[in-house]
């Protein structure tokens, strides 16, 4: 399905005919065919949509606090009428298998709404502190930009705390991806939120991005992506002196220690890699072993990545779709050759697409082993299913290994939890999971180094959407 109004922007609590002619042909991955024109806007769409938001600003940022909550309640509603629509869209827009669609794509856009309301709800917006009032309140007009790999997550993780904040909104879904982010505008319209609070804008990052970026009325900026567009993100945003959060990207480690059951470690350890083709910044796509365990550990792996069953989306037994376009499947080939070129063991796996597939961005999933820490598939963040497996002397030379790259998004650790609780605190890394836990959407989201800066989901969220204001001589 291809939702209404591609070809418009909504601004002001209307559907409008964009400004820029300009259009970008939606394709989906699988089959390579183009399934929607989208609109690419232009620096005067982008000042009608801020205006917009500006305009807005005064009124809904004294809404009161619960009834800011009662909206976005109302936004969760709407957006689970409408949930197998959005895991349709995102299944087609990305290539997602329906049922990983169904169960992590659609789900984590409702996940993060439920759980920024009960964080808002337990929130003190308000308190003293001695004489003074301490109050949170919304930072302003909010220039949201999100990624292709998790539409929902990222949107929601934006929208749900920008709003119940007390601030305004444009948001610019990528390009790529485009169709949920229209989808979600559909929602935010049936729902009833006030014109010119939330705003949407298609249209590329060099265009549309970075007028959001610099634009003087623009409060704050919250962006989701490259670590190479989030430094051009912060660039264009320095001189206006905004807030700038950013989540980029990642080359997460994941340490299993002497005491992990190896087999069913590794497995798990496969499977958090591979999950959504590789395409999640905080994928765990270095595994470090121990040198006695190492060989062993290549059997499970590979034994956990012929379990993947890599093929149609819409059928319910494929657990692997595609990469998102061309370039990405171009991208993922040149740094598989480089594995090998640089002598990295191929453990299964390789250059061009599985067999029976001819068309659509499919690659193999792919694990190396005796990799070293200096070769370019341990440097580069990859984004595709490609897991370098790493032979380690000691805790120490672990650690160290670990630590050794610029990002510091997340980290994995596999093994008794009394004896991964010092490593995790030693690791260098926004969010450390201990024996691949479920997900916390009430945990601190977000990156140490050039992983980005703020943190993302609940109370975190809404607190990066908040200026603090001290009323100083409000109790005599």
């Amino acid at each position: 399905m291809v939702p209404a109004h591609m070809e418009k922007f909504y601004i002001g609590g209307a559907w409008v005919t964009p400004h820029s002619s300009a259009r970008m042909g939606v394709e989906n991955p699988a089959t390579e065919e183009i399934v929607a024109q989208v609109a690419l806007g232009d620096m005067v769409d982008i000042d009608t949509a801020i205006a917009s938001a500006k305009a807005a600003f005064p009124a809904w940022t004294v809404t009161p606090v619960a009834e800011r909550i009662a909206l976005v309640k109302r936004i969760l509603d709407t957006y689970n009428e409408m949930y197998e629509e959005f895991a349709q869209v995102m299944s087609t827009e990305m290539g997602a298998p329906i049922e990983w669609a169904r169960g992590a794509q659609a789900w984590a856009g409702q996940v993060h709404i439920e759980s920024t309301i009960k964080a808002a709800e337990a929130m003190a917006w308000e308190y003293m502190r001695g004489t003074t009032r301490i109050v949170h309140e919304g930072i302003g007009v909010c220039a949201l930009i999100t990624p292709w790999n998790w539409p929902m997550n990222q949107i929601a993780c934006k929208v749900a705390p920008a709003l119940i904040a007390g601030c305004t909104m444009v948001l610019k879904p990528s390009e790529i991806a485009p169709m949920s982010g229209v989808l979600f505008a559909h929602v935010c319209h049936k729902a009833g939120v006030p014109a010119g609070v939330f705003n949407l804008v298609n249209g590329t990052g060099l265009e549309v991005g970075a007028r959001m970026s610099s634009h003087p009325d623009v409060d704050m900026v919250s962006f989701t992506g490259s670590t190479r567009a989030g430094t051009a993100v912060a660039a264009a945003a320095a001189p206006t002196v905004k807030r700038v959060a950013q989540e980029l990207g990642g080359k997460s480690p994941n340490i299993i220690l002497p005491s992990a059951d190896l087999a069913a470690a590794v497995k798990a350890g496969v499977e958090a890699c591979f999950g959504n083709t590789g395409q999640s910044c905080d994928a765990p796509t270095r595994m470090f072993v121990p040198a006695d365990l190492h060989d062993a550990a290549l059997v499970h792996a590979a034994e956990a990545a012929a379990a993947v069953v890599v093929g149609d989306p819409t059928d319910t037994e494929t657990t692997m779709g595609p990469l998102i376009s061309k370039l990405q499947f171009d991208k993922v080939q040149r740094l598989i050759q480089a594995g090998i070129d640089e002598g990295a063991t191929l453990v299964c796996g390789g250059i061009g697409r599985p067999q029976g597939l001819n068309h659509g961005w499919f690659v193999k999933p792919t694990i190396f082993g005796h990799v070293t820490n200096d070769m370019t598939i341990s440097r580069e963040e990859i984004f595709g299913p490609v897991l370098s497996i790493l032979p380690y002397d000691s805790i120490d030379h672990a650690v160290e290994m670990a630590n050794d790259t610029p990002y510091g998004l997340a980290a994995y650790i596999a093994g008794s939890v009394e004896e991964a609780k010092p490593v995790a605190r030693r690791l260098r890394a926004g969010t450390v999971n201990l024996n691949y836990p479920a997900w916390d959407t009430f945990a601190p989201f977000g990156g140490y180094k050039q992983s980005g800066n703020g943190r993302e989901y609940a109370d975190w969220g809404i607190h990066d959407f908040c200026e603090v204001k001290g009323i100083v001589g409000w109790a005599e």
